[in-house]
């Protein structure tokens, strides 16, 4: 039998001809449900202005989710910390915490933020970034490779085209998202920062001692998440901390993260060896036939992040196949679409030992997006069921 645990990765999708409500009701439901089945954690990620992904607050997420369950571990992946004060952050989750003692995982990720230059003047959006896209490791892989063992490392989307395409609503976010001047700091200052509240050993560069209440002593595991070989995997080696490396949004570079994390790692009181987690993004169905119909709407949804629009509302199997693909499209959401781990519960969880060989992971966090929720549900139960005779 595997003993490699299995977690929960929600955006908290909306389907289209749904709203909001039955988004919220859905996510509580799949947690419920996956609780049952053994999984051993569930995460929420945080994204803003996106019509078909209400993850905006991981915080007020887990709080739903935490009440409406028991023994699964609840968290975020990641809380976005290009808009985010490390004292909010670690009392909001110390607050949770205090209500869900022993269940809470705090997963933090870089994001666009306006930085700081030379003369202290605020860097524009421009600049953030082409800043946050040097620290990704950007550009790395300009063709298809594949791990020793066989794992497929597409092509790596260029996401400089942020810079073009998605200009106008980068700009927008940063300015709903950040007060007025302000700007992000430098972020291993903002990891070392919320390490220290949560020992109680936070001084500020005036020498002034503060603590977070609550917060401060609370139980509560800290992740990092990374995309590349970049500043997040490196931090995380560094601190000694747990290590989320993405498969499922940056398949081509997954290799690249979690090698920058081990070759980075330095023991810790928390750790004393690197602690892995690779999401993947998987759909199962009765059959692979089934399984590709059940999935038909996730070439859509990722192009309409990649126009620059925001996630729309997953699509229906009738809806997806409709669309008339141009060769300039399927090009653009490829290295997505090929890297889905879909098929029957045979075929995945294949694909999964796979990934998990290939990167060495400790746990693998599944997201699973089906226009139909009780499809979802059971693409969860189909895995667990098989992966509990490996």
């Amino acid at each position: 039998m595997t003993t490699t645990p299995l977690a929960v990765l929600d955006l908290i999708p909306l389907s289209s001809g749904d709203g909001p409500a039955e988004a919220v009701r859905n996510a509580i439901d799949l947690a419920q449900h996956t609780e049952r089945l053994g999984y051993q954690r569930y995460w929420f990620a945080e994204h803003h202005l996106n019509p078909g992904v209400l993850g905006a607050s991981p915080a007020v997420s887990i709080a739903l989710v935490a009440g409406a369950t028991s023994t699964i571990r609840v968290g975020s992946a990641g809380v976005q910390l290009g808009h985010r004060q490390p004292l909010a952050i670690v009392e909001e989750f110390g607050l949770l915490d205090a209500a869900y003692p022993g269940r809470l995982d705090l997963g933090l990720g870089r994001s666009i933020g306006r930085q700081k230059t030379a003369g202290d003047a605020e860097g524009g959006n421009a600049e953030a970034v082409a800043a946050y896209l040097a620290k990704r490791g950007n550009g790395a892989h300009t063709v298809e490779e594949t791990a020793d063992n066989g794992l497929l490392l597409p092509k790596q989307y260029d996401f400089t085209r942020l810079l073009t395409t998605s200009a106008t609503k980068i700009a927008t976010q940063l300015a709903l998202l950040q007060q007025p001047g302000a700007y992000t700091p430098d972020y291993t200052s903002q990891i070392s920062d919320i390490l220290a509240f949560l020992a109680g050993t936070y001084t500020s560069p005036a020498g002034v001692g503060a603590h977070a209440y609550p917060g401060e002593g609370a139980a509560i595991q800290v992740w990092i998440l990374g995309a590349s070989g970049g500043a997040s995997a490196s931090v995380a080696g560094e601190k000694g901390l747990r290590f989320v490396a993405s498969y499922h949004h940056s398949p081509s570079t997954v290799i690249d993260a979690v090698s920058a994390y081990r070759k980075a790692f330095r023991p810790s009181a928390e750790l004393a060896e690197p602690h892995i987690s690779v999401s993947a993004d998987v759909v199962v169905g009765d059959t692979d036939a089934h399984a590709a119909e059940l999935a038909a709407g996730y070439g859509l949804w990722v192009r309409s992040i990649r126009k620059g629009s925001g996630a729309i509302p997953f699509p229906t199997p009738e809806q997806a196949a409709r669309h008339e693909w141009s060769e300039q499209d399927r090009e653009l959401v490829r290295d997505r679409t090929e890297t889905q781990l879909t098929g029957s519960p045979r075929t995945v969880a294949d694909r999964l030992e796979q990934l998990r060989d290939a990167t060495g992971a400790h746990e693998l966090a599944i997201t699973t997006i089906t226009h139909d929720h009780t499809d979802r549900v059971r693409s969860y139960q189909l895995l667990a069921e098989e992966w509990s005779r490996r």
